[in-house]
């Protein structure tokens, strides 16, 4: 049977495909570009409101939160940052640490609104008080074994769990912001967060009106397609969206170039690509969702 004249291997079709592919990358460009003049942000927490963000690691923080740390201080919701490690595999701790408050500062959270917990062993075997404290000062007391910073190892969800609710407790926290089950890059310890505080909800134990806000993992594709996924992201299901402009996407990659010791070749490649240093898409937690991710 002779092949038709819109048969894609005919000589009639690949001109027409060469023109059409060009036209519908500028379709994308531009639908992209102008959602990104606007933000769909959270209604979650009002003006005037406590927001948490709640990371494992320096870095994480401009890496995959940027997006709703500049949404929820441009919403006025005065957001507050709690790392829960010093981040300290290659025994770069101290320097992580300033790094990461240098990070904040170029996202606009002042030094006393971000909260270094140090996991590593003090130098007396002793117990102190395990309580979460304000860059600069370190938690000692907690054993190495039991929150390490390590791609491979689950931190222990009763201790985190205790660590964050105390610290929800004395900032008048009323919306925290993590990780959901898969981490975004399945990191153990980022998927341990998402753990420990679907335990604090899910039992009840969260302050009356705190909301929980889980960032979406997407697949490969999306995750490195830059503001392309803006669009997808808005025409897919979520809670919440928040999509920087141009202009907000140089800050957040300016706070990201404040971890020096993180920039590796791979990162300034996502430096370039991801979609997390354009547009978070967050779920809120509910019961029913909270049961699905048991199952």
């Amino acid at each position: 049977m002779a092949a038709g004249p819109w048969c894609w291997g005919t000589p009639v079709a690949l001109p027409l495909l060469s023109l059409l592919l060009p036209l519908l990358l500028l379709l994308l460009l531009g639908g992209a570009r102008r959602l990104r003049r606007g933000r769909a942000g959270s209604r979650v927490c009002a003006r005037g409101g406590r927001a948490l963000v709640l990371t494992a690691h320096p870095d994480d923080e401009a890496m995959f939160f940027a997006p709703a740390l500049l949404g929820l201080r441009s919403a006025g919701a005065a957001p507050a940052v709690l790392c829960c490690s010093a981040g300290n595999y290659y025994n770069q701790g101290e320097i992580r640490k300033k790094e990461l408050e240098q990070s904040c500062c170029v996202l606009g959270i002042p030094a006393s609104d971000v909260t270094v917990i140090d996991h590593r062993p003090s130098s007396q075997d002793q117990d102190v008080e395990r309580d979460s404290i304000p860059y600069g000062k370190t938690v000692q007391g907690i054993k190495d074994r039991d929150l390490p910073d390590d791609p491979a190892v689950e931190w222990d969800p009763q201790l985190l769990a205790t660590l964050v609710l105390k610290h929800i407790e004395a900032k008048n926290i009323n919306l925290v912001v993590t990780f959901d089950a898969r981490g975004v890059s399945g990191h153990a310890n980022h998927i341990s967060l998402y753990t420990a505080v679907r335990y604090l909800h899910s039992e009840g134990k969260l302050p009356e009106g705190c909301q929980v806000l889980v960032l979406e993992s997407v697949n490969l594709c999306r995750k490195y397609i830059s503001f392309l996924d803006v669009l997808i992201s808005c025409l897919l299901p979520r809670d919440a969206l928040f999509i920087l402009t141009e202009e907000e996407t140089e800050q957040a990659k300016r706070a990201m170039r404040c971890h020096r010791s993180q920039l590796l070749w791979f990162r300034q490649l996502y430096l370039l690509f991801s979609r997390y240093l354009v547009v978070n898409s967050l779920r809120l937690f509910r019961q029913d969702s909270i049961h699905r991710s048991q199952e």
